[in-house]
């Protein structure tokens, strides 16, 4: 049996899920370890796709100062004896990191019971725990460093993919928890965008969601809008150009989909890891990249009249393969 573990954000938590269901259909049993803070319940709690589900009270060490740092790492030390417990239960012999912080009890049981480890770092800049892990790992899957790794995006970002040629809709996505900063952007070109008769697909997070509604209505704009969806690519096939945060899976999800991006990276991101995700596809010509300090509504207006939609949406085609769980679970399971 094989555990999966890691989580916190929707972006490790897609990959969790695509590894799941790539292992599912060879036979293999799985277990998801993963926390009670973050997301990890939201996704997998009723998910069928697990054997079993682990949702650990872990909580992040990087962040944190003092004596809540020492606390963090003492319980992070405590709940990888609570992994080792379950290996044992379960006979695992290989166990998978998705990065985020609910990966580390498991990882590190893993190392003091010298079973494989497998990493999937997802971020063009790796992560502390990743960094510290990879030397005890068996294989390291990247999309951006080393030997590469198409990242393992649903076949269902594929599947409604095409080549876009003219602006109809446009679609503002900030990732799986909303952001602020893109949410306020939207609002704020909302009328130029009507004036120029481009419909509005809006991804804006349950914190703002009625708020956010709210508003497109005072401003007599008819916008679609929505709080947080595990069907994105029904919203990504309509539209014709995005406008969105550069988290991991976000971004090659668009790619799968041929779908032209405007890039603003959240600037706090860890060691900037969104500037450098968007920094891979701005260097082959393959979106647009503005950073959050020198976003101003002119500009974004300039860029979505000057954007040629054609040649990065065929251009797209190229960067992103079909079988990236495939190849993963290959190594995996060899």
């Amino acid at each position: 049996m094989i555990a999966i573990s890691g989580g916190g954000t929707g972006g490790h938590l897609i990959i969790a899920k695509t590894l799941c269901e790539e292992l599912n259909k060879r036979g293999e049993k799985t277990i998801f370890i993963g926390s009670q803070n973050g997301q990890d319940k939201l996704w997998f709690e009723n998910d069928n796709g697990f054997r079993h589900k682990y949702f650990l009270p872990s909580s992040g060490v990087v962040d944190k100062k003092g004596f809540s740092k020492l606390f963090s790492l003492l319980n992070t030390i405590k709940l990888s004896f609570k992994c080792m417990s379950i290996f044992r239960e379960h006979s695992i012999k290989k166990i998978v990191c998705v990065g985020g912080y609910s990966a580390a009890p498991a990882a590190f049981a893993g190392i003091l019971t010298k079973k494989e480890i497998y990493i999937h770092e997802q971020n063009a800049v790796t992560g502390k725990l990743n960094k510290f892990i990879k030397k005890f790992a068996k294989k390291f899957f990247s999309s951006y460093e080393g030997k590469f790794y198409s990242y393992p995006v649903n076949l269902k970002f594929f599947e409604s993919a095409r080549v876009r040629n003219e602006l109809k809709t446009i679609m503002f996505l900030g990732g799986s928890q909303g952001a602020k900063f893109i949410n306020s952007l939207a609002l704020e070109l909302a009328l130029s965008l009507k004036e120029k008769n481009i419909k509005i697909i809006h991804q804006c997070g349950l914190r703002e969601f009625d708020e956010i509604k709210q508003k497109y209505e005072k401003l007599g704009v008819e916008a679609e809008v929505f709080a947080f969806s595990k069907n994105i690519e029904e919203s990504m096939k309509k539209a014709d150009l995005c406008i969105s945060r550069a988290g991991a899976s976000s971004l090659w999800e668009l790619c799968a989909n041929r779908l032209p991006c405007i890039f603003i990276p959240f600037p706090f991101a860890a060691k900037n890891h969104q500037f450098y995700n968007a920094k891979f596809l701005y260097e082959k010509n393959l979106c647009v990249l503005i950073e959050q300090k020198n976003v101003d509504k002119n500009t974004v207006l300039r860029h979505i009249d000057n954007i040629n939609l054609a040649k990065i949406s065929s251009g797209l085609a190229n960067i992103i393969e079909k079988n990236g769980a495939k190849i993963i679970v290959d190594e995996i399971l060899a």
